[in-house]
């Protein structure tokens, strides 16, 4: 085994820490954090820029075999102690297996629409869970590509989490300026949705979704802005029964994507 680090103040440590814990650290350095074996390991699958690969003592005997196998010519690997492991890890039952990856170059809007695509909005979502739920569920569903506008950082731990490794698999473009972003879909050629709760709304089930579509779903308790689904070329509803008349964000953008799909 290597030698193991037991002293916080090691540098890597600090630096996994900070990345962890701030955005503006992120943006720095140009990396952000891994943590658990599955996502890990899809990182290492999709060759996906790990400069930095940290294993608990436990996590090295367990998983250093099958981790170590793969090309890992551009990464370090350290073996930290159980208890600092426990110290940096930010989940309730840690696997003790982390990294640091290089954050690649932000993709524009055209760089990811096609003809016939599908897109998804997130327009000023701050709930970092919902957001990594949401790129998990367009990677199963098939969807094109995911656009973020005015969103929590993409790269932060618990969004990184939620993707399950779909980070790594789906196009992803960021773009928050509202002007930029309708023009960019303009250009592509694209029917905009946005998805609200308005009685006077089109039932998403009599919507036809043929050609290149983008639907827009707004924040877990405003919603859309008014002016941004006045914008859109058309405002689409989710018919509900009973006295529900809302949905939790990432349930509703998974049945407006299954529409979008079909």
């Amino acid at each position: 085994m290597e030698n193991i680090i037991t002293s916080k103040d090691n540098p890597t440590v600090k630096l996994y820490q900070k990345l962890s814990s701030s955005k503006k650290e992120r943006l720095q350095y140009g990396l952000f954090v891994l943590e658990g074996l599955r996502i890990v390991e899809d990182a290492l699958k999709e060759e996906s820029g790990i400069t930095q690969l940290i294993l608990t003592e436990k996590a090295y005997e367990r998983y250093g075999e099958e981790l170590l196998q793969a090309d890992l010519r551009n990464t370090r690997t350290i073996v930290i102690s159980n208890e600092l492991g426990n110290r940096i890890s930010s989940t309730d039952s840690p696997q003790g297996v982390f990294a640091m990856c290089r954050i690649p170059v932000q993709r524009k809007v055209s760089d990811i629409t096609v003809s016939g695509g599908k897109y998804l909005v997130l327009f000023g979502l701050q709930d970092p869970g919902n957001v990594g739920m949401m790129i998990r569920t367009a990677d199963a569903l098939g969807i094109s590509g995911v656009i973020m506008s005015g969103s929590c950082d993409l790269y932060s731990p618990k969004v990184i989490r939620s993707t399950m490794g779909s980070v790594f698999r789906m196009k992803i473009a960021v773009e928050n300026d509202a002007e930029m972003l309708f023009e960019a879909l303009k250009q592509a050629g694209a029917v905009t949705s946005a998805a609200v709760i308005d009685k006077d709304a089109v039932p998403v089930t009599d919507c036809s979704f043929e050609g290149t579509q983008a639907v827009f779903i707004g924040n877990e308790g405003n919603g859309l802005p008014a002016e941004i689904a006045q914008r859109c070329s058309r405002r689409v509803i989710i018919p509900m029964h009973g006295n529900i008349n809302s949905l939790n964000a990432a349930m509703a953008a998974g049945i407006l994507m299954w529409e979008l799909s079909k």
